[in-house]
């Protein structure tokens, strides 16, 4: 029980984090929408607010590493991937009034000269998304160089594009990003993947 509540906790500082991002946080409002007595929020993050922000970041880390592999597991072509992710994440982003956004890259622009903490916090999920997606498109047969230029450039369209999307309440920064991006990739070959490997398709 005590797992499901830190974990309730996390999952809910991390939405919250995700539409408002950090400073606009407050316990109050994760005892609200996690329904934790505060008494449970302290118990299990002694630190308080800024605990529970680095924690739910490498939380959502974890989770939207998983993200690009599952996209992309049965593209053949890079740059149609790369295409076919950010219409989706265009799709889903107006779906959701515009916000849907990634919640490590809202806190990392906010914190990042003022919360070394998190702003460390921040740097590892960035870091980790590096490493695994480079390992993955590795996998699926490039070049170690034009695997982590890949991943470095995806996320980094996307993130921006999030960004303009959700200022401009418009898509067209999403598809516009995807399209550019995606000239740069058409052509590049992803080898097969194993249908008992894959991921199951999720959402940006």
């Amino acid at each position: 029980m005590a797992r499901g509540t830190r974990e309730t906790i996390l999952t809910t500082a991390i939405e919250l984090m995700r539409i408002h991002g950090y400073a606009a946080l407050s316990v109050k409002q994760i005892v609200a929408g996690s329904g934790s007595p505060i008494g449970s929020i302290y118990h299990h993050f002694p630190e308080g607010k800024a605990q529970i922000a680095r924690e739910a970041l490498v939380n959502a880390g974890i989770a939207y590493a998983a993200i690009i592999p599952a996209v992309l597991a049965d593209q053949v072509d890079l740059g149609a991937g790369i295409r076919a992710a950010f219409t989706q994440a265009a799709e889903v982003t107006e779906r959701t009034g515009f916000a849907n956004m990634c919640p490590v890259s809202t806190v990392a622009g906010e914190v990042a000269n003022s919360d070394e903490s998190l702003r460390l916090a921040a740097a590892g999920v960035f870091g980790e998304w590096i490493t695994l997606g480079r390992a993955y498109f590795e996998s699926r047969g490039l070049e170690p160089d034009m695997a982590e230029e890949a991943i470095i450039a995806i996320v980094c369209s996307l993130e921006g594009a999030f960004v303009m999307a959700r200022t401009l309440r418009s898509t067209k920064p999403l598809i516009a990003a995807g399209n550019a991006l995606s000239a740069r990739y058409e052509g590049v070959e992803l080898s097969h993947v194993d249908h008992d490997r894959r991921s199951s398709r999720a959402e940006l």
